[in-house]
């Protein structure tokens, strides 16, 4: 491909992603495919000869669009947020064209140290304590990692590393195999999937504590649990405390928490990844109360900060235990200014590391503190109108409505709810996911896109109504609908401009050829 090839490519790309953003609430935001759909509509080999691209991409549409979950459709309610921008996206081009893999500042010091910037102005903007920030003059500082999960493993090998070390300086005759096999963790059981993996890959007793009422992890049952395993000559090493757990965006007792971890010299992580991103918004900073006990604090940019996918912030107090846990030297990786920056891959599990840092850069500049802030704001609205939607209607309960995150759910027999969400799935204009509380299946509506509008929470609404009703009462008449204003008013609508859509993606694909 020559130059001119690549910028016709390049620009045809772009236009198919605007299109693509723009158009995303005239798509079916669940595919409607089977396992195995993909290798029956490509060949079995990979081409002997090279393709135009024009070839090449006439098969997104034909090909893959067929097969892609829209999670930045404004009819994506699932999971949590996978937020994105145009900012971001500009930024991961620019990421991927410039290709360097910063794993020290000699590899490229405008890699490193964007990131060290970067992650001194969102702290700041979160409003964390000044020792997790570089620029504080002290050990501390931030790191973007690829996901939470990762977040969480980096952070319990180095509470491993710190704990090990320790216990041997006070019994230097202790065989250091034997110290690590008699390490603990805990967590709360509310607590993400991968906390309790965290464990597995780490070989350490990951013990998931019982939550309270309100899905939050309480002083009492971890001093409980602490005190009961040194008394059977286990170690307590770790514990990962969630701000906005993954069913009901519960929040665990970090004021309670902390100080039993500092007593027993136990590593504190907080997992905020989707919660924390509202602490830009000093109003809801009163939920990270206690976070001046912790050892290290995570959010995930990729979830709520406007970000696109892969970017976790994760800041320590002290960097000398990832360093310590994580420095393995080669002649080939030293260079004649180590000790000034940070040489990150002391701060990770792998060794390459991506320019990231570029993305957010971009984000927190072209939206500002105060863009951000308006999107948090808006989205927490947003859910905040569809919960009055549920409370209007007498036949719904909702079960917990926190930040943009509202969980709800069929009065009466569990089998309700199940049937209700098994028709929302089948039907494919909303996506929503399930989950329990206290032995309660409830559906979770969290608002996820970007571009979801009060429009798209009635949209969502008159869908879950009229399913309800249809569960019900088959006979009765559907209850009235709340009026949608916008250009998508009924499902005849969609299909109609699915049918456009489909209509302008072909034209597009004559254009291209």
């Amino acid at each position: 491909m020559d130059s001119k090839d690549f910028l016709d490519f390049g620009k045809a790309t772009l236009d198919f992603i605007a299109n693509y953003m723009e158009n995303l609430r005239d798509r079916p935001v669940l595919p409607d495919v089977e396992p195995g759909y993909l290798n029956k509509m490509l060949p079995e080999e990979a081409p002997q000869k090279p393709e135009s691209w024009q070839e090449v991409f006439k098969d997104i549409e034909r090909v893959i669009m067929p097969g892609m979950t829209h999670w930045n459709s404004p009819n994506f309610y699932a999971y949590y947020p996978a937020c994105f921008s145009y900012p971001s996206i500009v930024g991961e081009l620019l990421c991927a064209g410039f290709g360097c893999v910063g794993f020290s500042w000699i590899c490229s010091p405008a890699c490193t140290e964007l990131e060290v910037v970067t992650l001194n102005w969102l702290g700041k903007m979160l409003g964390l304590p000044s020792e997790f920030l570089s620029c504080s003059g002290g050990p501390g500082g931030g790191v973007i990692q690829g996901s939470a999960s990762e977040t969480t493993l980096v952070c319990l090998l180095a509470a491993k590393d710190r704990t090990t070390r320790r216990i041997k300086s006070l019994h230097p005759e202790w065989d250091e195999n034997v110290i690590r096999g008699k390490l603990v963790a805990y967590a709360s059981d509310q607590s993400n999937s991968s906390v309790e993996k965290a464990g597995l890959l780490s070989t350490i007793t990951m013990k998931l504590l019982p939550a309270d009422e309100n899905c939050s992890l309480r002083g009492e049952t971890l001093l409980r649990a602490i005190k009961k395993d040194l008394e059977n000559g286990f170690i307590p090493c770790y514990v990962c405390a969630t701000l906005g757990t993954t069913g009901t965006c519960a929040f665990d007792n970090l004021e309670e928490l902390g100080p039993i971890c500092n007593k027993y010299d136990v590593w504190l992580h907080i997992d905020a990844a989707y919660a924390g991103a509202a602490f830009v918004c000093p109003e809801y900073r009163y939920l990270m109360s206690g976070v001046e006990y912790a050892d290290s604090f995570n959010v995930n940019c990729h979830k709520w900060l406007l970000v696109n996918f892969d970017c976790s912030a994760m800041w320590v107090k002290d960097s000398k235990y990832l360093i310590d846990a994580f420095n393995v030297d080669r002649i080939y990786l030293a260079h004649d200014k180590q000790g000034l920056a940070p040489d990150y891959r002391h701060w990770q599990i792998q060794l390459g590391r991506r320019f990231r840092s570029l993305k957010l850069w971009f984000v927190l500049r072209l939206y500002g503190i105060e863009g951000v802030q308006h999107h948090i704001r808006n989205t927490i609205s947003l859910a905040q109108k569809f919960e009055d939607y549920v409370k209007s209607d007498e036949r719904f309960e909702v079960i917990s409505s926190v930040m943009a995150l509202v969980c709800f759910r069929l009065k009466g027999d569990n089998s309700l709810t199940k049937e209700l969400l098994a028709r929302l799935t089948k039907r494919r204009r909303i996506y929503v996911i399930a989950a329990t509380y206290r032995n309660k299946y409830i559906i979770r509506l969290c608002i996820c896109g970007r571009m979801c509008q009060e429009d798209d929470i009635k949209f969502a609404w008159n869908e879950i109504s009229e399913q309800a009703t249809e569960i019900l009462q088959p006979s009765l008449r559907p209850m009235q609908e709340v009026p949608v204003q916008s250009s998508v008013k009924s499902y005849d609508d969609i299909a109609l401009r699915i049918e456009n859509l489909n209509l302008e993606s072909k034209a597009f694909s004559q254009k291209i050829s």
